[in-house]
């Protein structure tokens, strides 16, 4: 325990008021891009073929079958750059910069033509309310460099506190990765029993979506940046269907508490990036709030959990 704290990375700072703008502007940038990779990937169950995934550089969409051609387009948070490359070396990149979603949305794609892509993106924000078309979307928005990258680093910090989650779980489970719905990071757990039909009704995004996301019981944690009524950086965990007693279940740490309104588990990030241990602190909420639901919903655990994961270390089959 005191070995790894003493290797532990600092956690940055992550304000949300000073970088909204910028944070709302990387928002729909992001949807620009997920919405590429949406329209060329085959459908995976939960939406899981249409995320962005965070890299030591920024957020790639990997690999992306286009035609003849495999492409890939990434945010690169270090130069500042979003980048499109294809097989065979081919590639090419604008600058991130105080732009318009319009203006972002036309470089997108002729980004993508320049590496031999179709730039098939369907052409409206989803999960926003009141969304405006890309195309008509001409206010120019702010892009602050600093706070993209302690975002950027705020990501490469939790990620593998995620994974170490992921990994104490032999049941069904998704990959940790970015839904550019709400730009948030998020790994959920599947009790394997199928759930009631969702009542869909998120803004702008078709309720056959939320009903095929929600086909099974699960249990979701992640983190957003913040908005969403939520002014500062937030971890989240909540379950669908919510069964009786989870949000009256004591978790961890100290700070970690539901909210009515949002009906979800919360912990600020700055709750854990101030801790001694930010891994440990994480790890404590995202497994209490686990043992929450699966436990409140008669889950059986028995069957769907083992130890967490170690490396080089193979899972006994006993």
């Amino acid at each position: 325990m005191h070995e790894r704290q003493s290797q532990q990375p600092t956690w940055p700072a992550l304000p949300y008021p000073e970088w909204r703008e910028t944070c709302a502007a990387l928002h729909v940038w992001s949807q620009v891009v997920g919405k590429y990779r949406l329209a060329h990937v085959p459908w995976v169950n939960h939406s899981w073929q249409a995320t962005l995934y965070v890299t030591p550089r920024g957020l790639t969409t990997g690999v992306i079958p286009d035609g003849p051609r495999a492409v890939t387009v990434e945010f690169d948070f270090c130069d500042h750059q979003l980048v499109a490359e294809a097989e065979r070396g081919t590639r090419a990149s604008f600058p991130l910069e105080e732009m318009s979603v319009a203006d972002f949305f036309a470089r997108t794609k002729e980004l993508i033509r320049q590496v031999g892509g179709t730039p098939s993106i369907h052409g409206t924000p989803n999960e926003v309310p009141d969304a405006v078309p890309f195309a008509q979307d001409t206010q120019r928005r702010p892009y602050d460099a600093k706070a993209v990258e302690r975002f950027h680093e705020a990501l490469l910090r939790m990620v593998p506190v995620f994974e170490h989650f992921r990994t104490g779980f032999v049941g069904k489970v998704s990959p940790v990765h970015l839904f550019w719905g709400a730009l948030d990071l998020a790994v959920t757990r599947f009790s394997g029993r199928r759930a009631p039909l969702h009542p869909g009704g998120a803004p702008n995004l078709p309720d056959e979506i939320a009903h095929e996301a929600y086909s099974h019981e699960v249990s979701s944690a992640g983190f957003w940046p913040g908005g969403g009524g939520v002014e500062e950086p937030m971890f989240y965990c909540y379950a669908y269907p919510e069964p009786e007693g989870f949000r009256t279940w004591p978790v961890q740490p100290d700070g970690a508490y539901f909210d009515e309104t949002l009906g979800e588990f919360l912990l600020p990030y700055e709750r854990v990036r101030t801790a001694a241990d930010p891994h440990a602190t994480l790890l404590a909420f995202l497994r209490s709030t686990y043992e929450a639901a699966a436990e409140s919903g008669g889950w059986d655990r028995a069957a769907l959990e083992c130890e967490l994961g170690q490396p080089r270390v193979p899972r006994s089959i006993n």
